[in-house]
């Protein structure tokens, strides 16, 4: 078991996955805006980026795994030009306003959402040309389990990318993300979202979680080659890259 399994939002001895999709439910109505604002912006860069991987590929049918809110799902079927995108996550609350967005957007013939168990989906085996998943993983109940099942709904061929926050290694960033994670990301959350776990849940997930090396080693371990990875605006965030 990784650490950031052991992380749970709420109740130490509850289901990690019923917990989870409680706190994004509570959260839906201020992600997106907790989340441009905590970054200053700059996720929309690292989900550009994490797309741009998949370009010369061409892929026509995508899966985005821990969907959210749909931000992900939308510049990728903007960029990529999909025949068809599935956003999946375990919140309805947070898939709801997906569905909103991607509706004034027109792109609803293209995106559809559906509530899925990241560690056990409801896919055929080698149904999709690209999965995705952006800032999701680190919340998943089993990792292993999850990266497998990417792994098995995934084509032969296929490719997979992710984008997940991480912590810097080198001075001075590393100490000075680690004040911020630990005092202006917790609080302002906490006043944004008005829930009073669910930022620092954040923080701590993203210290526990395997990153860099460790994370092409698990990737492998769950059936993927090629396994690569890049480090983004000093390592807070770190951007994946793997084939079937």
């Amino acid at each position: 078991m990784y650490r950031q399994e052991q992380i749970k939002p709420y109740d130490k001895e509850g289901e990690k996955g019923k917990q989870v999709e409680q706190m994004f439910d509570q959260i839906a109505h201020s992600y997106d805006k907790l989340n441009h604002r905590l970054s200053w912006d700059i996720d929309k860069t690292w989900r550009k980026k994490a797309i741009k991987q998949l370009m010369p590929f061409k892929p026509q049918s995508m899966l985005d795994i821990a969907t959210g809110t749909g931000d992900f799902a939308i510049l990728a079927a903007k960029m990529l030009c999909p025949t068809r995108l599935i956003g999946a996550d375990i919140s309805e609350g947070m898939m709801e306003i997906g569905r909103q967005k991607v509706k004034q957007l027109g792109l609803d013939c293209i995106i559809s959402f559906e509530k899925e168990d990241c560690t056990n989906l409801s896919y055929d085996d080698e149904t999709f040309d690209a999965v995705t998943a952006a800032f999701g993983i680190r919340n998943f109940a089993d990792l292993d389990l999850g990266l497998k099942e990417m792994n098995r709904v995934l084509k032969k061929g296929g490719h997979l990318s992710i984008v997940e926050l991480t912590t810097p290694v080198s001075f001075p960033m590393k100490q000075l993300f680690k004040i911020y994670s630990h005092t202006i990301l917790p609080i302002y959350g906490r006043i944004i979202s008005k829930d009073t776990n669910a930022y620092s849940y954040l923080t701590a997930t993203i210290e526990a979680f395997p990153q860099g090396e460790a994370m092409t080693e698990i990737l492998k371990k769950a059936g993927f080659c090629e396994t690569s990875f890049k480090r983004l605006t000093f390592g807070i965030c770190t951007m994946y890259f793997a084939t079937k």
